[in-house]
C-alpha cells in the first residue's frame, strides 16, 4: 500500500510503500515517553520503500534498556514525530508513526508488543495478537 504524509506543520514529508498488516501498538515505556500518551502505533517501510519528499528531520538516538540504539526522527518545528530506525551499518527498517500517515484511517493494529507494560485504564483491544514484550 502506497501511503504519504508528514508532519503536523508540513515542513517535512514523505511517502513509503507498506504491508498494513503489520500496524502495531507499542505499549512500551520509551513510547508512552516519547509521544506523551498511552501507546504509539507504527507501520514498518524497508529503507527502499521510505522516501523524505520534503525538509530535514532531527534525529534523537534512544539508547533502550537492552542496549539496542535507535534513530528516533522529528520534526525540529512542531516536534512531530515521524519514524524511529536502526542505528549503524546493515539494512533499515523504518517504523513510520501512523498518525502523521494522510491514510492512518486504513492502518489498522494487528499487533500489539509489551502489553505487559499497558497503562492499567486502557480497554483490552480485541482481534490482535498480543505480546508481553517484544
Amino acid at each position: 500500500m502506497k501511503i504519504d504524509g508528514g508532519c503536523h506543520c508540513g515542513a517535512i514529508t514523505y511517502e513509503a510503500e507498506v504491508d498494513p498488516d503489520k500496524t502495531s501498538i507499542c505499549h512500551c515505556i520509551d513510547c508512552q515517553q516519547l509521544t506523551g500518551t498511552a501507546f504509539r502505533v507504527t507501520v514498518p517501510a524497508p529503507q527502499e520503500h521510505y522516501r523524505i519528499t520534503k525538509g530535514t528531520p532531527k534525529i534523537y538516538i534512544k539508547s533502550a534498556s537492552s542496549g539496542a540504539r535507535r534513530a528516533q526522527a522529528f520534526c525540529g518545528e512542531c516536534g512531530s514525530h515521524l519514524y524511529a530506525t536502526s542505528v549503524g551499518n546493515g539494512a533499515k527498517v523504518y517504523g513510520i508513526r501512523v498518525g502523521t500517515a494522510r491514510q492512518r484511517e486504513q492502518l489498522i493494529p494487528r499487533k500489539q508488543i509489551w502489553h505487559r507494560s499497558a497503562l492499567h485504564w486502557l480497554p483490552e483491544f480485541g482481534g490482535m495478537t498480543t505480546v508481553e514484550e517484544q
